[in-house]
Formats: C-alpha cells, sequence, structure tokens
C-alpha cells in the first residue's frame, strides 16, 4: 500500500487534525450546532513574494459539493495579496468545520506550486518552461504538481498522467540512461530520431560524456534540420560559469549555420537562474524549484458567529469583499456592506471574491486548466516579479 489518503477518506473526514474531530465531538455532545462564515486567508508570502497565484480550488469543489454550505472564493489562477481573502464559507460549522485540515492543504500547496511556475514563467518571458520536477515528489501526488504547474503558466509537463489532467500531451527529451546505455550521444539521438514518432520534437542531451560544444556540433551534424534543440543539463555539477558554456555552444552552432537549433537548459533551475540565462537560453526545464515550492500559508478562521461578527485577536471580523481595477489592477479589502467603485486611477472595480456554491450547488461551470493558464498569464502582464 501506499502512504497515502484515498479520495474517500478524504471525502469521509478522516485526514483531519485531531483537534478539529474532538471539537465536532464535542459540540455535538453539548447540543451546539451554530451557523458560522470562515474566511480562507494568507497573511505572509514565503520568500517575500509579493503576489501569489490561487489554485486548489477545483479539488476543493469536490470537497465542498455535497455540503449544506454557501462559499464564495476567487476565481482559480487569481493572482491575490497578503490579507486578502480567497475564499469564505458559510454554514454550520459542524457541516464543514472537519474539513478544515483538507481544504488548506489542497489550496496551501496547489498555490505553491502554480505561483513558482507563474514566477518561472514570468520570468522566462515568450520562452518556454516545462515542469520536470515530478521525480521530485510522491508519485502518487506528482499529477497535482503537474496541474498546478501548467495552470500557473508551464508551457508542458512530463509526465503523462500530468498532462492528461492538465488536458495536453507530454513533454520530454531524453534521459542521461538513454545515451549510457546506447553508448554514445550521437547514436541515442539517432535512435530517438528513427523510433520516436515524428510529432516529438528531436531535443537531444549533450552533457553525458565530451564538452557540450562538441556534442552539439555531433548532433547537429547527424540530424540536420530534424534537430530542434540541444539540452544542457546539471548546470551547479558543471565547471565554469554556466553562461559561457552556453555562449561556446551557441557560437560553435551559429558559425556553421544551425541557427535553428535552440538551446534549452535543465538541472536545479529556479526563477532567478532563469532572469540570467535568459540572454541565450531559448528554453527551460524546471524541476525541484516548482514540485517542491513552499506552501502558501493560508488559514481558515471564523469571523462571525450566526450572523454576529466575531474573530480571535489579529484577525478582522466581518464579511468582506475583495476588489480589483479592472484597469490597474489595484485591489483593495473592505467590508461586504460597501460597494465596488471607481478607482483612484478612474477604472471600475469588480468584486473578485464570488459566488461558487449555494448549499451545496455549484454556481458555474469549473473552467477548463487552459483556460486558468490563460487567464494567469494575462494577470502576469500587471505584476512585478519581485518587491
Amino acid at each position: 500500500m501506499f502512504h497515502t489518503a484515498t479520495h474517500k477518506e478524504v471525502k469521509e473526514g478522516l485526514v483531519t487534525d485531531i483537534y478539529f474531530e474532538r471539537t465536532k465531538k464535542i459540540l455535538e455532545a453539548k447540543g451546539i450546532d451554530l451557523s458560522v462564515r470562515a474566511e480562507f486567508m494568507a497573511h505572509g508570502f514565503p520568500s517575500n513574494w509579493p503576489w501569489a497565484v490561487l489554485a486548489g480550488v477545483e479539488e476543493c469543489a469536490e470537497v465542498l459539493k455535497d455540503l449544506p454550505v454557501d462559499v464564495r472564493v476567487m476565481r482559480e489562477g487569481t493572482i491575490f495579496g497578503i490579507k486578502q481573502p480567497v475564499m469564505e464559507i458559510s454554514g454550520k460549522y459542524l457541516d464543514f468545520g472537519q474539513y478544515e485540515t483538507a481544504l488548506l492543504g489542497m489550496i496551501c500547496q496547489a498555490s505553491g506550486i502554480a505561483t513558482m511556475a507563474a514566477r518561472c514563467k514570468k520570468a522566462a518571458g515568450k520562452k518556454e518552461v516545462i515542469s520536470f520536477g515530478a521525480r521530485r515528489v510522491h508519485p502518487t501526488i506528482a499529477p497535482l504538481i503537474e496541474r498546478n504547474a501548467y495552470i500557473g503558466g508551464c508551457d508542458g509537463v512530463s509526465v503523462g498522467l500530468g498532462a492528461k489532467l492538465a488536458g495536453i500531451e507530454p513533454s520530454g527529451t531524453m534521459p542521461h540512461a538513454l545515451i549510457l546505455l546506447m553508448g554514445d550521444t550521437v547514436t541515442a539521438t539517432k535512435a530517438f530520431d528513427e523510433v520516436i514518432e515524428p510529432g516529438v520534437r528531436r531535443v537531444s542531451l549533450i552533457d553525458t560524456f565530451n564538452d557540450e560544444k562538441i556534442e552539439a556540433l555531433n548532433v547537429a551534424g547527424a540530424l540536420g534540420k530534424k534537430l530542434y534543440a540541444v539540452r544542457l543539463d546539471t548546470p551547479r555539477s558543471r565547471r565554469g560559469d554556466f553562461v559561457e558554456i552556453m555562449r561556446e555552444v551557441r557560437w560553435e552552432l551559429d558559425l556553421r549555420g544551425y541557427r535553428d537549433i535552440k538551446l534549452l537548459l535543465s538541472g536545479g533551475i529556479d526563477e532567478r537562474d532563469i532572469e540570467r540565462y535568459n540572454v541565450l537560453a531559448d528554453a527551460y526545464g524546471v524541476g525541484t524549484a516548482v514540485s517542491a515550492a513552499p506552501v502558501v500559508d493560508f488559514s481558515m478562521d471564523i469571523i462571525e458567529i450566526d450572523g454576529h461578527p466575531i474573530a480571535k485577536r489579529g484577525k478582522r471580523s466581518g464579511s468582506k469583499r475583495v476588489l480589483r481595477c479592472k484597469d490597474c489592477f489595484n485591489t483593495r479589502v473592505c467590508s461586504v456592506k460597501e460597494k465596488p467603485s471607481r478607482c483612484s486611477c478612474g477604472g471600475a472595480e469588480e468584486e473578485i471574491l464570488v459566488d461558487f456554491f449555494s448549499k451545496g450547488n455549484l454556481k458555474y461551470p469549473l473552467p477548463e486548466p487552459s483556460e486558468i493558464r490563460e487567464f494567469v498569464l494575462q494577470q502576469l502582464n500587471k505584476v512585478e516579479l519581485y518587491c
């Protein structure tokens, strides 16, 4: 057996902190079943991120859909800031309180992955970013990693099941194992070309045995125009400046007329590396930076009981609106009693914390992963990578 919870166990509320189970037991014993309103909010981001991407909403919907609760939520893929409620649940506490652990886990991890993917894509600009991080996580959650990497902005993912969940074809090149087993890089690259279907791009991994520029010329000579790119991997284990290695490879390829062959980089790359390498690289494979992304530390807090505003210290009671200017992207949080108005820039404000469920009934169809990703990419044009 794998050491993971099943879908059924999550739905049954078995993946929850014990104190929520004990709370439920006490309230039932004392005959207390009050209506509450609870909000999900992050009061800080990892690594001084200026923003994060909300993800995990579709999984939350799977938990919430059979519960007699009302839910407001930001659209999946929304870029949000600290102290902005991303979800609000209203209903009897005993109907949903036991799911706090699961709901938080779903949005905390998914949002961290989607945010790191978005940061890498923001740094890369129009250059391709592919998720290569499945090997760094437990295989049972690899599809979750890939789906959230894709909606966060990655152009492709490497695992078949993750790609299926995202609604795309998997992307990948060749491992060092193929080259080691075939004996040399050119033989392995030619075998790839002979066996793998023509629709798959020919990308040769060139750092297994020889100097990268020598191998780049060898595989370029062997495949010619069929070669789409060469991949340079494991930069942190190689001598010298990786930018200089790329300069050498690019120079030698261009000098011999191989200007169309692209440079794909992988191996321990994050958004800061991408910024540095963008001067020469054409595409990136990002692994651990995305799959092991820090979680967005959401909390769920009660803000009303039986219609009366109340919250623990350090939290603001009462239901809230999150209003965003359509033009300048300025966002503010206010009481639910306040209406949208005009932003100081003159643009119109709109509510981004919107109705999601009413008594367990979904208010609108869940979007496809490609729609969420496009939504994220549109928003990335309006934010900066650093504070």
